[in-house]
Parts: structure tokens; sequence; C-alpha cells
């Protein structure tokens, strides 16, 4: 029975075990209740600890039964000769020593985008991937990191094709050295538009939709050059983490410190024309490719491929037939990009069928007894009949917290740790991010039936929820809860293989004739996704939702009434 293993050691440090052909993998956050597994000091290393013993123990096995383990290279720059051995030397010593001792590094940027290429069912793609940065490169004015990296792949071959380092560029001053990172370039803008506390990038995605791009889109866009050959370059220090050097525009100066003290209208619309140019950079590279390659399907993957906004652009306007993006694009899929290359390249295994869903991680475990203050009630052993109860529920307009099968691996709730809701009153919306924390600009997203979602939406949706399509105007208003002030919704489709809510889709469709559920990830504001029963019961109570569903038993908040699901809990033991 051959097992690989696949780890990442840096920020979403994770683990991922293919095993017989099965995939196992956890992101250590949701063990460590901090997000992303940030480090508080840069450049110190974490193992994915508590994950990869999960892995071990869900596949029945030891580390003396893994044959190979592999991780993404990250060390920022060669020092000497041998940087590679020592970087290699440093994280065997966070392992075990028999996995320490099997330890081989890959290149990040390839073990993103096999992250998805593997699990595309595809043979020939171009491959994409752009974040802030990967593996170290060359020693001359190209040294530095991976940002932005093209691929020809195939089932024989990985063959790196374009890459853009980077260079020296006139400037106003004279020459000077340009950055080549799309991901810092977004997070530099968005940290000047968005006040701490929130998630930059996606509070920023968000909000452009309530802008005009056209405002400011000439003074961004001359920060950025799109060359010959598909090459970006952008003027320092946008393209880096120096977000306090102001950036002038009307007369003002922007900066991350003085992110809270401008009005909410002029930061949309800077926030839509960083969209605007941050899309049109990376549409630059993708037809690039598509010359190079001439492949009909685009992988995409890396840190930037979690703007699901880009992606629906990219699908429209890359010149590919078909875009594919990674399950886990973020950090953390490195892990399974890692082990499908060891199980595919080097132990030669077949490919994988491509997921339905991302359900890869550990079940909720048992509700402990008593975990639930006064006034909750608790229905165990309902089987079957809980579908139509949380249906009912649903179908009422109550807000249910839905945890089921394994958890989902990455950064999005896919139906396994989610809180749902339905999508028919723009209050309901209100009231989640009000519960969230979140800004109200922020929209939530919709799941549905991936066979109906054409009546719903235009644009082929996502079964990992990392594209934004457009909502049919004539459905708009059934569904005002999911549909953001542009009309557009990002969107999850949900097939028959989806182990996690496909029946209670299926069932509330029934109930309402509305194959969409409003679904968000079951979590506080900053903390990961939650991971087993117990801490779903302790957040449904502190959120004030209407009620939990814990695998076959439903816990209802004292507010709410039995009677919308009564036909469901006959004869079941109530306590």
């Amino acid at each position: 029975m051959p097992a690989v293993l696949g780890l990442n050691f840096h920020h979403d440090t994770s683990a991922c075990l293919v095993v017989d052909g099965r995939i196992y993998a956890a992101e250590e956050e949701r063990w460590s209740g901090v997000k992303h597994n940030r480090t508080t000091r840069k450049g110190v290393l974490t193992s994915p600890t508590h994950a990869l013993d999960w892995c071990l123990q869900a596949a029945g096995i030891t580390a003396d039964d893994i044959g190979h383990v592999w991780t993404p290279s990250m060390r920022p720059s060669p020092r000497h000769g041998s940087w590679a051995s020592t970087e290699q030397a440093e994280l065997a010593t966070l392992l075990p020593k028999v996995l320490g001792r099997r330890l081989k590094l890959i290149s990040h940027h390839t073990a993103h985008v096999l992250a998805g290429y593997l699990l595309s069912g595809e043979e020939h793609a171009a491959g994409l991937v752009i974040d802030a940065g990967g593996s170290a490169l060359g020693t001359d004015i190209a040294s530095g990191r991976e940002r932005i990296t093209g691929y020809d792949l195939r089932p024989d071959i990985i063959d790196r094709i374009h890459q853009v380092t980077p260079a020296i560029a006139p400037g106003p001053s004279g020459p000077a050295r340009t950055h080549p990172s799309l991901g810092h370039f977004y997070r530099n803008l968005a940290l000047r538009v968005i006040p701490p506390g929130n998630e930059v990038e996606g509070s920023m995605m968000a909000l452009a939709a309530f802008g005009d791009p056209d405002r400011h889109y000439k003074e961004l866009r001359d920060l950025v050059h799109l060359g010959g050959n598909g090459h970006v370059h952008i003027a320092a220090p946008w393209g880096s983490y120096d977000a306090s050097t102001p950036l002038g525009i009307e007369g003002a100066d922007w900066t991350a410190e003085s992110a809270g003290s401008k009005p909410l209208d002029a930061r949309a619309d800077l926030a839509a024309a960083a969209q605007r140019v941050f899309a049109e950079a990376v549409t630059h590279v993708a037809r690039h490719l598509r010359r190079l390659t001439a492949a009909r399907t685009l992988v995409f993957s890396g840190g930037c491929a979690l703007n699901s906004h880009l992606n629906g652009t990219l699908a429209e306007e890359s010149g590919f037939e078909n875009l594919f993006v990674a399950p886990a694009p973020h950090d953390a899929g490195t892990a399974v990009g890692a082990a499908l290359y060891a199980w595919n390249y080097v132990l030669g295994q077949p490919f994988l069928p491509t997921p339905d869903d991302a359900g890869w991680g550990p079940l909720p475990g048992p509700l402990a007894a008593g975990a639930l203050p006064g006034g909750y009630r608790t229905v165990h052993g309902l089987g079957e009949r809980l579908i139509p109860a949380v249906a009912a529920l649903l179908a009422d307009h109550r807000v249910v917290g839905w945890v089921r099968g394994g958890m989902e691996f990455g950064p999005r709730a896919l139906g396994h740790r989610s809180i749902l809701a339905h999508p028919g009153r723009a209050a309901t919306r209100t009231r989640l991010n009000a519960l969230k924390q979140r800004a109200d600009f922020r929209p939530l997203a919709p799941l549905a039936l991936a066979e109906e979602a054409g009546a719903w939406f235009l644009g082929d949706g996502d079964p990992f929820m990392n594209r934004v399509v457009r909502a049919r105007h004539c459905k708009s208003d059934r569904m005002p809860a999911v549909v953001h002030h542009d009309g557009t919704a990002r969107l999850q489709t949900v097939s028959r293989g989806h182990s996690g809510v496909r029946p209670l889709l299926e069932e509330f469709r029934r109930l309402t004739g509305v194959p969409v559920l409003l679904n968000t990830s079951l979590n506080f504001k900053g903390t990961p996704i939650l991971r087993t029963a117990e801490q779903a019961a302790a957040a449904a109570v502190e959120l004030g939702l209407d009620a939990l569903a814990v695998e076959d038993t439903l816990i209802l908040a004292p507010h709410v009434r039995m009677d919308a699901v009564l036909s469901a809990l006959s004869g079941t033991d109530r306590t």
C-alpha cells in the first residue's frame, strides 16, 4: 500500500498524505486556533505536528510506512552553494527522524501548480502561479524569489516556460530595480484601503464593487508596466511590503496608517481601480501562456488565485476555453502539490480523479453531554430525518450551523463546517455580517445544485468556491442575500458526488423551489474554521445561531419553536 507525504512548514502550515489513492489533508491552524498558523517572528518555521498526526491516524499507518516526503523550498535567497541542502537539513529537524531522512525539496511554485494540475483531469494544460513570493531564484539582478511563473504541463513533463523576475528599468530618478510581485502589489494597495483588523485582500475585493474603477485607474495603471512576452514590472515600492511610503492621488496621500481616515466612497474608488489593474496584469500573463502552450485549459494557483473576481475575469478574457483553479490555491495547498508530485511522478501512480469537494480532513467527533447552556434542546439519532428537519428550518429563514463529514481543506467552507441560510432576504446577509463582525459591504456566497446553477447564474461556477459569476437578473430578487452590489456572486456548485451538503440542498429546493443556499464559514472573526463538534456548539451559542446540526444530531436555540420540525422528529429520541 504505497504512501507519500507532502508538508508545508511556512504560513498556512499543512500536511497531506496520499495512501492507496486516497487524500488525507489538514491545516495546522485548525488545531492551533491561529489563522494561517503564522508565527510571531518572520522566518520562524513551524511543523504541522497535529495535522500530520491526524493524517497518520486517519489512514491507519505510521511514519515508517511512508516512502517519500516532499516539501516546497522557501529559503528567500541562496547564501552559498549548498543552500538547498542546508534548508533541507533545517526542515528535517522538525520531523520525526524516519521522515526527516526521507525529506526532499520541490519548488514552491511547482508544488502550487501541481496541486491544481494533478487534480484537474486534464492531459495538457498551461499552468500559472502568482503569489507574493516562492522559492529562491538566481544570484544577479534576477535574484529573489518566484513571483510569477508559467508552465506547460503534460502527464510526462513539467516544463517551466515563463518566469517574471526583477529588472532594472527607467524611473523618475534614473534606472531603478522594479518588482514583479503582483501579490505584493495587491496587498500593498489593500493595506492603504482597508483599516487594520480586517482581512485586507478579501475586503478590498468586496469593496471594489461599490467603486468607480475609472476615477483612479490611470494613476494606478502607470505603476504597472506590462511588457512584451508576458512580463510585468511594478514601480518601487508599490510591488513590495512597503505600504508606508505615501501614494499621492488627487492631492491626498494614501498609506496604511491613513486607511481608516479616508471616506468609504473614496476607498471604494481606489479599490475598484486596483482590482481592474491587477486583473489586467494577470490576464496579460495568461494570454502569453496561451500563445506559448496552445493549451485549451489554464490551471491557476498561488495566493492570487484566491481572488475570485479575478478568476471570473480570467475565465472570460484569458483566451483559454477552460479555467481550473486549484482546490486550495493558497500556501497550504503546496502540501497537496508536493504529495501528488511524489504520488504521480516519483511512484508513477495513476492520476487521482478530479474531486467534487475537498472534505479531506477530520470528522467533528462527538458532542459532549452538557456542552450547552440551559434552554437549548438536543435531538439525537436523527439519521436520515436530519435532512428534512434542517431544510424546514432553513425554509423558515432560520440560520443553521452545519457540521458534517470530513473537514474542508482550504480557506473556504464548502458544506462541511458551514453556516447556512435561506438566500431570499437581504436582511439575512446583514444579520450574518453583524454576527461575524464583518463589514456590511462584504458579500456572502451561494452554493447551488450544479445541474441547476445555469438557470440562476451566468458562467461556470466552481466546486471550491473560487470563481465569481454573474447572477441572472431575473433570479436576483429571489436570492438577494448572496448577490453582491455589482450583480455578481462567488458561486460554489454542488455536484451529486459532494458528501457534505448535497442532500440538504436537494430537500431545500423541494420545499422552496430555490436550488441555492447562503453559505459562510463556521468561525469567529479572525479565527480559522472550527474543527470539532464541541467548538461548533460553543460557536452556535456565542454567535446566536438558530440551530446547529452535527452529523445526525440537531440542536435548537431556546427562541426557536419546534413546530417547523416536529414532523421530521416524529418517533426520535429527544433530550
